[in-house]
């Protein structure tokens, strides 16, 4: 068996070999070595080599089950060798892969490679428990509203959300934190930018005592009484006074944008919140040792994450989508 990728051309011409893509897979999935049945977790499985499929020895109705068994991969007739090929790529190109992209360099259809893409991003989001700030570190926190810009609008469209342009609801509000110390981002769409809003996911995601850093916007007052360190910069006469700015989330901003506009150009509010934690993800693993490396962390991220299409495009009522 050769040595595993360090490269996209070499993985490429590893994954073609579907023996290598299930061997690399359950090295990530099961790192002692006991593959698990994903249906009552037994581990004294036989595997069946001409097939690719493990047999569980208890009699149930998923006795069967592939690699692919209770992963993102579920229920796609993809091979594997794409689906790997296209993982690398969403989660090594800095500015992200659009689907068109994709699809030509696989050979599938767009409409295959954005549902792949939306399936890779559920798996690339992470939702750490641990608070930021706990040791000590400072936490700049900053809020962005993503969505089309009017003046660049054509002019029926413009009229057509002309309400929305007026109300100011044609854009979608993201909040975001970094910590200074780990280097580390977390970013969610939230439904406003009130002050209740905002403090409630400081106070959630901030552990108590930590210094936070803001600009002077009304929404973060009276932080101090909520046990923080509160310092703020006004942006209208200086952007840096000392160690108190928001630059490390604005530099986040900025890629974030970048991808949205020159490599996605249009992304609906329902869908934001994954590309979010597409570009999180290699904003916070963009120090490991290389494309390889993030790569597998990745892979270790696809099991138990669902992600149909008809959850996808919103067909299913929430009591009828399957969990994801």
């Amino acid at each position: 068996m050769k040595a595993e990728p360090l490269t996209l051309q070499q993985a490429i011409v590893y994954f073609a070999n579907p023996d290598n893509c299930v061997s690399y897979l359950v090295a990530r999935r099961w790192p002692d070595g006991a593959v698990a049945c994903p249906a009552c977790g037994r581990t004294d499985v036989s595997y069946i080599p001409a097939r690719r499929v493990w047999q569980c020895k208890t009699r149930h109705p998923k006795a069967q089950f592939s690699i692919k068994v209770g992963t993102i991969f579920e229920d796609s007739a993809i091979g594997l060798d794409k689906w790997l090929t296209a993982m690398w790529m969403a989660a090594n190109c800095k500015n992200g892969v659009s689907s068109h992209e994709i699809a030509r360099s696989l050979g599938v259809t767009q409409k295959s490679a954005w549902f792949m893409l939306h399936r890779i991003r559920l798996a690339l989001g992470e939702r750490p428990e641990e608070k930021m700030g706990s040791d000590g570190s400072p936490v700049e926190v900053d809020e962005v509203f993503i969505g089309p810009d009017p003046e660049r609008m054509h002019r029926s469209r413009r009229l057509k959300m002309q309400k929305a342009i007026t109300q100011r609801t044609h854009k979608t509000a993201v909040m975001g934190m970094l910590d200074r110390e780990t280097r580390k981002v977390r970013a969610t769409v939230i439904p406003n930018v009130k002050r209740e809003t905002l403090q409630n996911e400081i106070l959630n995601q901030v552990d108590r005592g930590a210094t936070v850093y803001t600009d002077n916007y009304v929404g973060y007052d009276k932080l101090r009484v909520a046990e923080f360190v509160h310092e703020t910069v006004n942006h209208a006469t200086e952007y840096v006074r000392g160690q108190v700015h928001t630059q490390g989330i604005e530099n986040f901003w900025s890629l974030l944008k970048r991808g949205l506009k020159g490599t996605y150009v249009a992304v609906e509010p329902f869908h934001l919140s994954r590309y979010l934690d597409e570009q999180v993800f290699r904003y916070n693993n963009r120090r490991l040792a290389g494309d390889a490396e993030r790569f597998s962390k990745a892979v270790a991220q696809i099991v138990g994450k669902r992600l149909t299409y008809a959850n996808l495009t919103g067909k299913l009522d929430e009591d009828d989508a399957r969990p994801f």
